[in-house]
């Protein structure tokens, strides 16, 4: 089966990302974890032309690159085929960092370091497509970050950098102190998350010409509680023949940001429809529609 046309947006010279964009932080919660199984959730994501796998290092307790890995492992060719987003600088007292006291922020360059080396290691791969520093770290120190992290895009393991939760200042610092570019940095946004568009995270995205990724585009369902918002939700998937969750998730790509949106289910069938959200077609008023219905306002 061929795939479907998905956009796909350029965050580097040479790096794409498909524009939707699998995420894989509860792959270890499923019941079957097994490499076939896994395999079978990217070759549903590739049928659809999504090829953009996103993981993080803390996920399942620092558990999941490993999962996903072992499904690399006994299928090879499937490395070729993907882009592999990861994080790091989160460290809980859990899996190898279960001896440390309390949960904190490391972004300096040792951390850093070895937690690429741990991720290549788990992930059974030689490079990572995309590494992100997961939250803006208070005690960072940009002069030990950056160059960090320009020293990994040097050796190839790692073929761009970008930054995760940040705000514009913390963009801007971490960016003063590195020769490369960070081309991404992945928010929450959703239409029960919909800050971004106005305190300026967005705006500051958008004037550089850097695409942002958006986690939890569903609200981590609680878009759904929204009774008023979904019967907006409802009227218009049921006008292009899509369910109300491709809309929503419509609604961000709408948006001229050129936002990547990050949806991560273990269900082979939600999957098999991730893509349903691009055949949808949201105009501007029904974006507004949309907006007045999540915020529970009229815009002033």
């Amino acid at each position: 089966m061929a795939p479907h046309h998905l956009d796909r947006i350029q965050l580097s010279p040479d790096l794409q990302l498909s524009r939707l964009v699998y995420g894989m932080w509860r792959i270890g919660d499923d019941a079957d974890t097994s490499p076939k199984h896994v395999q079978a959730k990217i070759e549903a994501c590739l049928a659809q032309g999504i090829t953009t796998m996103d993981q993080a290092d803390i996920y399942g307790g620092y558990t999941a690159e490993a999962i996903f890995g072992a499904a690399l492992k006994a299928s090879p060719s499937l490395r070729d085929r993907i882009e592999i987003v990861t994080k790091c600088g989160i460290v809980a007292p859990a899996g190898r960092h279960s001896a440390v006291r309390g949960k904190h922020y490391d972004t300096s360059a040792a951390h850093i370091t070895a937690s690429v080396e741990a991720s290549l290691r788990d992930m059974a791969t030689e490079h990572i497509d995309l590494l992100l520093i997961h939250r803006p770290d208070p005690f960072m120190d940009p002069d030990e970050t950056g160059p960090a992290l320009d020293a990994l895009v040097v050796s190839g393991k790692v073929r761009a950098v970008g930054v995760s939760n940040f705000r514009p200042w913390d963009f801007s610092l971490l960016q003063s102190s590195m020769e490369a570019e960070l081309v991404t940095n992945q928010i929450e946004v959703s239409l029960v998350a919909a800050d971004a568009f106005t305190n300026g995270d967005l705006a500051y995205l958008q004037e550089r010409g850097i695409a942002p990724m958006a986690w939890s585009p569903l609200g981590g369902g609680s878009l759904f509680k929204n009774e008023s918002l979904m019967s907006v939700l409802e009227r218009i998937a049921a006008e292009q023949g899509v369910e109300a969750t491709a809309v929503a998730v419509a609604w961000l790509l709408a948006h001229p940001a050129a936002i990547l949106p990050v949806l991560g289910t273990n269900n082979l069938s939600r999957i098999a429809t991730i893509a349903d959200a691009a055949k949808v077609t949201i105009d501007r008023q029904s974006w507004f529609e949309l907006y007045t219905a999540a915020t529970g306002k009229q815009v002033p």
